[in-house]
């Protein structure tokens, strides 16, 4: 006989309760749940049956000053409800004290488990006590339950219409779900607790599978937020670090998609959402993993993972979830605090999950100094047009004064991470109108008064203006909604309110790349500018991300003592050194000398910063340790620890390179050397300036740089060293296999010349050496300073490379339109030989032309059959123009860097830093289909540099041969790699002739 849910819980009042469940004990007891409603919220508790009131009410209290009042109720089942946190297989004790408001006969109050299984629907006791007006009775019990189930846990009372407290409801366990972890597999043929978020029909089904016979199917969602989520309350501790997992699929006829995972968290009923994978691309056919970290850091009383896309509701699968509790690692307590051993003030970011735990204590140990990552910018603080939310930065600020930690505010105006609202009148775009500048301005002025105000005195440095330069724009401002709109006024704006409600605070201009000369510029005569208007602003923020190959650390230096000329202070505001040096390659684990290199630019970066320390305030590392970083998701998601901790928090290389370089590991450096022949006579002569010149790191005031060459008969070197103490016993010490020799500042022989250069020499060497193409030799370059006594060195190897190919461009403006007019052949003809993917195919004969602003290129290419079948553009016939026009030779690209792609129906594809931001429109092309091929002729503009005779552009040209939907070959004009889409190291060069 089946009971009316009435009856049952009727039933249930009447049994005799167990002895053991009223004094059931724990050993070492872990609290999985506690609700004292001191905050004045129901803290999660809701009403049970029509006309039920549940609120936090100061009329009564058990401990403090607040309990649980339960009104309204017209049978003996409705009272208070919740979702509690437990988990399948645990024992739990649950303890409650209750007590009937004034005037109410006495009553049996219960605490019941409703637990549904299966479709089936059971009620369970968990205690029960006489509970009277005259004081607070405890209810106590335990609880466990064995099979996949939802549960309600909620308090009754015998008397229908009673009127009862609740206060100091705990739940125990002898073991801490916190740290059990979960996994779920479908293969039981259930969706093992995961339910819709919406709309979305979850279906358990054997179509597809990572691993077993079974996986869930997500179809019919109604957004892109809608599919499958798994509520994880109770299986996460606040301040704990878990690692989950999920491995997804795209649906049944879906071609496209990318998934990523996430938390949805609730405090008192307030939804907010944590990104843990972010979205990525899902290949049709094949099972992707999304993964990553996440700490807790809020109470909560609702807690899930969910799986979403970044756009469409197309249908998709999931398997194999897990989620893993990560048990800390403690921190080493006995090295050396980072903050002790400079002389500036350390900061790095803080968040509340890095203010908990063995963080917090890594945190505060390390640093003096914090700048909140996200807490406080515009999307964060004003969600909604004068709705503000300090909710996080008061947690941060409180935090930061209670451990004696200084505070950066970032940040007041940015680009980026600002609502869509604030650039919008309604529906209506703002324009540039007086009207509409006066609006935007307005509401930017609104927005600082409200928030340093808020932290007036407590925030004593801010980030005012964030990234407003563009140094590829003829003015050098980033063409921002801000700018677009108000011209220069929202900088003047932003830095005269800040200025205004807190005179005392430091107000700082920030941007990045100011390590780059065209954006240090940029960046210097914007400030300048405003300096001469009176605009109050009191330094300037070098945010100095980098990497391990670049920018070479003696730009840093330049560009601190280029700045200093402006008399303010300086800091650097958000370094971290990727481990990578473009934006496509990635790491399953990141080789250690890698890491040892990583260090050894820490140890280089943080040399320039005590030497400049005159002129720098502080020094912000862009996060605590590698778990937690902004480089895992950008520019894509990969392994990146770019930080001095790792995932653990213990100390990598770049922590020694910092503190104590002595114990760094020793470290190897690679270097291409290119076949070449030099004239021996202390000139640079053209072979040279080919190529760029690698840095060697200064100590004290002793630098170098130096290229080389190898010939049959050895090696040949070129060292140019900064050396102003002049001392005829200055000397550069060159060791190229076992071969070792030194050549003095003011000395020759046959074997080297040199020459004086303004504040030091120049040497050129020939060492002989037993070399051949493709092998590697053993190399050191170790400068001397005879009056100081200091040296500098560079130890590595020497990997020999063949001749880089060298052409020449005439000068010229041809008519782009396909056709090789004349003005072509004052140019030398080059052809694409060197074959990076098959052996034979597509080819074309190449000429070059510049002139005061733009290179040109014309192609022709002989290909036979032409195709445009694949959807890729890489896998088209088509031609891949490469120009790098400062000819920097790097491991990656630079901004004005770029791979130009140009099919044989002249649709373009261009590739380069940053969704090529910087070059995108750069490419004019013109292409004319010929018998046995097609003719390319290109423009691309070059206006970070100006072109003029002798200059030299790193440049290549790749032929893409396609049969069918497949490439099937590739053919450079010098790259060997194949990889010239992803660095310039070994393109080509081109002479801008006459």
């Amino acid at each position: 006989m089946i009971l009316p849910r009435s009856r049952v819980a009727a039933i249930l009042l009447c049994l005799a309760l167990p002895l053991t469940f009223a004094t059931a004990v724990f050993a070492a007891a872990t609290q999985i749940a506690k609700y004292d409603f001191e905050d004045g919220t129901a803290q999660g508790w809701y009403a049970r049956g029509d006309g039920v009131t549940v609120a936090a009410t100061t009329d009564a209290a058990h401990g403090g000053e607040r309990s649980l009042l339960t009104t309204g109720r017209t049978a003996n089942w409705n009272g208070a409800s919740i979702a509690p946190p437990l988990e399948m297989g645990v024992q739990y004790a649950v303890t409650a004290y209750a007590r009937l408001v004034t005037g109410q006969p006495a009553a049996t109050v219960a605490l019941t488990a409703q637990r549904t299984s299966g479709g089936t629907t059971t009620f369970e006791r968990v205690g029960a006590a006489t509970v009277t007006d005259a004081g607070w009775v405890e209810i106590s019990g335990t609880y466990s339950f064995a099979a996949e189930s939802t549960l309600e846990l909620y308090a009754e009372s015998s008397d229908p219409t009673g009127q009862f407290y609740l206060d100091d409801i705990v739940i125990t366990s002898d073991t801490d779900p916190g740290q059990s972890g979960a996994s779920t597999d479908f293969e039981g043929g259930s969706a093992q607790g995961w339910v819709s978020r919406a709309s979305a029909v979850l279906t358990v089904t054997a179509d597809q599978a990572h691993g077993g016979t079974r996986s869930l199917l997500s179809t019919g969602r109604q957004d892109f937020w809608d599919g499958p989520s798994l509520r994880v309350l109770g299986k996460m501790n606040k301040g704990s670090k878990y690692d989950l997992s999920v491995w997804v699929r795209l649906g049944p006829d879906t071609t496209a998609g990318e998934l990523g995972m996430s938390i949805e968290r609730r405090t008192n009923g307030t939804p907010s959402y944590d990104r843990v994978a972010a979205p990525r691309v899902i290949p049709a056919g094949e099972w992707v993993l999304l993964k990553g970290s996440y700490t807790l850091a809020y109470d909560v009383d609702f807690l899930s993972v969910y799986v979403e896309s970044s756009s469409g509701t197309f249908p998709f699968y999931i398997d194999d979830f897990a989620l893993t509790y990560v048990a800390p690692k403690p921190i080493q307590t006995d090295i050396p605090s980072v903050k002790d051993t400079v002389p500036f003030t350390l900061g790095t970011t803080v968040a509340r999950a890095t203010t908990l735990g063995e963080h917090g204590q890594l945190l505060t140990k390390h640093f003096e100094s914090v700048t909140p990552g996200n807490a406080l910018k515009w999307d964060a603080t004003e969600p909604t047009e004068g709705q503000f939310v300090f909710t996080d930065p008061d947690y941060l600020v409180d935090y930061a004064q209670q451990n004696g930690l200084e505070f950066r505010g970032h940040t007041l105006a940015w680009h980026s991470q600002t609502p869509d609202w604030v650039f919008k009148d309604g529906d209506r775009a703002l324009t540039s109108s007086p009207e509409d500048k006066a609006l935007l301005l307005s509401r930017l002025e609104n927005h600082i008064r409200t928030v340093v105000g808020r932290y007036k005195g407590k925030i004593k440095v801010w980030d005012v203006v964030n990234e407003v330069v563009d140094e590829n724009q003829p003015d050098g401002m980033r063409r921002s909604p801000w700018f677009q709109i108000t011209g220069y006024d929202f900088i003047r704006t932003a830095f005269r309110v800040a200025h205004e409600v807190d005179p005392a605070a430091k107000l700082v201009i920030n941007d990045y790349n100011t390590e780059f000369p065209r954006k240090r510029v940029a960046l210097f005569n914007l400030v300048k500018k405003l300096k001469a208007e009176g605009v109050p602003i009191h330094a300037v923020g070098h945010q100095l991300h980098m990497n391990i190959e670049q920018a070479p650390t003696a730009e840093v230096e330049k560009t601190i003592e280029y700045f200093a000329a402006l008399g303010l202070d300086q800091q650097i505001t958000e370094l971290d050194i990727s481990v990578y040096t473009d934006f496509v390659s990635s790491y399953t684990t990141v080789p250690a000398e890698v890491l040892a290199l990583q260090g050894y630019r820490y140890k280089e970066l943080f040399d320039v910063f005590r030497r400049q320390a005159s002129r720098l305030s502080s020094v912000t590392i862009w996060g605590l340790a590698d778990d937690s970083t902004w480089l895992s998701t950008f520019p894509i998601t990969r392994l990146n620890p770019p930080l001095l901790f790792d995932d653990e928090l213990q100390a990598k290389p770049a922590y020694w390179g910092v503190v104590d370089p002595a114990r760094l590991p020793a470290l190897v450096r690679k270097q291409d050397a290119p076949r070449g022949t030099v004239k021996l006579d202390g000139s640079r002569e053209a072979e040279w300036d080919m190529l760029p010149d690698t840095p060697i790191a200064r100590v004290g005031n002793l630098s170098a740089t130096f290229q080389a060459r190898w010939s049959p008969s050895g090696v040949s070197v070129l060292a140019e060293v900064v050396d102003a103490t002049c001392d005829r016993n200055d000397a550069v010490t060159l060791k190229v296999g076992t071969t070792s020799r030194t050549a003095k500042r003011d000395g020759s022989a046959t074997w080297y010349r040199t020459k004086a250069l303004t504040g030091g020499y120049r040497v050129e060497a020939s060492v002989p050496a037993t070399v051949a193409a493709g092998g590697t030799v053993p190399f050191e370059l170790v400068a001397h300073d005879a009056k100081t006594g200091k040296d500098i060195t560079w130890t590595g190897a020497l990997t020999l490379t063949p001749q880089v190919a060298r052409t020449e461009a005439a000068k010229g403006t041809p008519v782009l339109d396909g056709v090789a007019e004349s003005l072509w052949s004052k140019s030398p003809e080059i052809r694409t030989a060197t074959w990076v993917q098959g052996t034979s195919g597509a080819t074309a004969k190449v000429r070059v032309l510049w002139d005061n602003k733009r290179l040109y290129v014309l192609a022709k290419v002989t290909d036979p059959q032409l195709s445009e079948e694949s959807p890729d553009a890489y896998q088209q016939d088509s031609v891949e123009i490469f120009v790098d026009p400062e000819n920097n030779k790097t491991k990656g690209y630079d901004d004005d860097d770029g791979q130009y792609r140009i099919s044989f129906t002249n649709k373009q594809t261009i590739g380069g830093t940053f969704d090529a931001f910087g070059i995108k429109d750069n490419l004019k092309s013109a292409v004319k289909l010929v018998p046995g091929g097609y003719v390319v002729e290109a423009s691309i503009d070059l206006p970070t540099i100006t072109p003029a005779k002798g200059r030299f552009l790193g440049f290549d040209l790749q032929v893409n041969d396609a049969t069918g939907p497949t490439r099937t070959a590739a053919a450079t004009w010098n790259d060997p790699t194949g990889q010239s889409y992803l660095n310039t190291a070994r393109w080509g060069v081109v002479e801008l002739a006459k």
